[in-house]
């Protein structure tokens, strides 16, 4: 199952953090909350990802691209510069048997945008999955995956409307973890199209929008105050994300 990650905003509201770097890669406990987010994804089976890139996403290109020498044993020879990665000197751990796309996808397109530029390598695939690169949770994604293809929009929990950001605290949020058919390219045009705004507004009144609802843990990082209690609550070892061991 391939997932789309969202990674490519501005992050104002973390501007302590975001100034030099894209709010995906803000760290909890050491690693990027993009890399939880994926962890917590692989741990379902879900190990091919498209993310999003915009602002700054040569510093989200630079960490995967060093990443498997980075996290990694070496010898350094330093005469010549050569590099070895060195398997024997490090006790056998887990490796991220990982795919990932680096799709850019404009500095100033909005989420919607963002998706529709992916389309032509994501189309021809089916369903996949979508979420923000700055919010964890303890979803079940395979139980998620399933009630997506036992609803397919047909009853169940059908929303019967959806607003992006509303004024008034009624009802149910988005907490972004979406499973999403190819069909949902017809509803976007262009850059500045809204992923909320243009597609699922308008799927929740063609009554093609279905709710999974999830009563556990869920929190995006907007502020310093969220990355903070995001931290203490890994070193504290309560961090209720951590689905993998």
């Amino acid at each position: 199952m391939r997932v789309v990650l969202l990674a490519g905003g501005l992050g104002t509201r973390l501007a302590e953090e975001t100034e030099v770097r894209p709010k995906p890669m803000v760290e909890i406990g050491g690693r990027p909350i993009l890399w939880h987010i994926m962890k917590h994804y692989a741990h379902f089976g879900c190990d091919e990802f498209f993310i999003a890139l915009g602002y700054k996403g040569d510093v989200i290109k630079r960490f995967f691209v060093d990443y498997y020498s980075l996290t990694s044993s070496m010898t350094v020879a330093l005469s010549s510069g050569h590099v070895e990665v060195r398997d024997d000197l490090e006790a056998p751990g887990e490796r991220e048997d990982w795919v990932v796309h680096l799709c850019d996808t404009g500095e100033e397109s909005n989420t919607g945008g963002r998706l529709k530029r992916m389309e032509a390598a994501l189309r021809p695939g089916g369903t996949f999955m979508l979420t923000y690169g700055d919010g964890v949770a303890n979803v079940d994604i395979t139980a998620l995956l399933e009630f997506h293809r036992a609803h397919g929009g047909d009853g169940g929990e059908l929303i019967s409307e959806f607003t992006e950001k509303p004024q008034v605290g009624e009802g149910w949020i988005n907490g972004g973890f979406l499973v999403l058919e190819p069909e949902v390219f017809d509803y976007l045009k262009g850059d500045a199209d809204s992923l909320e705004r243009d597609a699922l507004e308008p799927l929740a009144r063609d009554r093609q929008l279905v709710a999974y609802r999830h009563e556990g843990f869920w929190q995006c990082m907007d502020t310093l105050r969220d990355k903070r209690m995001l931290e203490h609550m890994w070193h504290d070892r309560t961090a209720p994300w951590k689905t993998w061991t």
